[in-house]
C-alpha cells in the first residue's frame, strides 16, 4: 500500500504560508517503518483535489490529507472528498455533538457546518478543540493546523493501520563514484541491477564536484534490507570491472542486522 499526501490550500501555493507537513509525515511514517511515495500541493479547488482523491482510491493508496475541512467557502475538502466517493454530504451526529460540547451557543450556525461529511465517513479525534477530522475509506482528511494535523495523523496511523508498522522498514546503501564521464557511461550496469532486484529503488545524482572533491555520481540502493544489500554487492561488482573508474567512497552502509 503505497502512502500519499495532500497538502490542500492556495495559502502554501502563493508562499503566504511554509508548508510544514511534508518533513513531519515523514519524519512520522519513519518512526513506524513506513515510507511515503507521494506528496501533492493542490489549491482550494474542489475539482483537482476530488480528482487527487479519486486517483489515490483507484490506485488502493493510503491518502492523508492535509487543510481545507474548516466552514470557509474557500474550504472544499469535506466536498471534494464526497465527490471522489459518490457520497452525498450529511451532518454526523457524533461530530456535531463534538463541537456543540466544545463551543455551546456559539456552535450555530456556521461551526456545526465542520461537521458535514461524505455519507459515511468516521470520525478522527481533535485533541485540541474537538473538531473531528473524518476517514473515507484509506482517505484521511486533517485540519491545516499542525498542532491539530500532527497528533491526528499519529492517531490514524496507530489505530488504523498498525498492522503495517515496521513489515519491511527500507535501507539505502549510497556511494560515491569517481572517474566515469557521465552517468551514460553507467547506464547498462543500473538497468542490470534494477532487473536483477525487481522493486528496488535506484538513484543517480551527478555532481560537479569542487576544489575538496572532484566530478562524481552519488548513487543510492533503497529497499528491503537483503534487497537493497544484494543490489549494492551486484553493483559495485559491476564497478569493480569498468577501467575507467578511478575511486569508489561508501557514503552509507546500514549495519548488518545479522551482526
Amino acid at each position: 500500500m503505497n502512502i500519499g499526501l495532500l497538502v490542500i490550500g492556495d495559502e502554501i501555493l502563493s508562499g503566504k504560508r511554509q508548508d510544514r507537513h511534508l518533513p513531519k509525515v515523514i519524519a512520522m511514517l519513519a518512526e513506524r517503518g513506513l515510507a511515503l511515495a507521494y506528496a501533492r500541493f493542490i489549491g482550494d479547488d474542489l475539482g483537482a483535489i476530488a480528482a487527487a482523491m479519486r486517483d489515490g482510491r483507484a490506485a488502493g493508496d493510503l491518502l492523508l490529507s492535509c487543510g481545507g475541512i474548516g466552514a470557509t467557502p474557500d474550504d472544499c475538502t469535506r466536498q471534494a472528498a464526497a465527490a471522489a466517493y459518490g457520497q452525498s454530504l450529511q451532518r454526523h451526529p457524533e461530530g456535531e455533538a463534538l463541537i456543540v460540547a466544545e463551543y455551546g451557543e456559539r456552535a450555530w450556525p456556521n461551526r456545526v457546518l465542520m461537521a458535514d461529511f461524505p455519507e459515511g465517513a468516521r470520525l478522527i479525534p481533535n485533541p485540541v478543540n474537538r473538531v473531528a477530522g473524518f476517514s473515507l475509506g484509506n482517505l484521511h482528511c486533517v485540519p491545516g493546523f499542525p498542532e491539530m494535523a500532527w497528533p491526528m495523523l499519529a492517531w490514524v496511523l496507530d489505530t488504523h493501520y498498525p498492522h503495517l508498522h515496521h513489515l519491511a522498514p527500507q535501507v539505502e546503501y549510497r556511494l560515491r563514484v569517481m572517474g566515469t564521464s557521465g552517468e551514460g557511461d553507467l547506464l547498462d550496469l543500473m538497468e542490470a541491477t534494477l532487473a536483477a532486484h525487481p522493486g528496488l529503488k535506484l538513484s543517480s545524482l551527478p555532481c560537479r564536484g569542487d576544489a575538496q572533491r572532484p566530478r562524481h555520481i552519488e548513487f543510492g540502493f533503497k529497499g528491503a534490507e537483503a534487497q537493497a544489500k544484494a543490489a549494492f554487492a551486484h553493483f559495485l561488482t559491476g564497478l569493480s570491472s569498468d577501467p575507467t573508474i578511478t575511486d569508489i567512497e561508501l557514503i552509507d552502509t546500514p549495519p548488518d542486522p545479522s551482526r
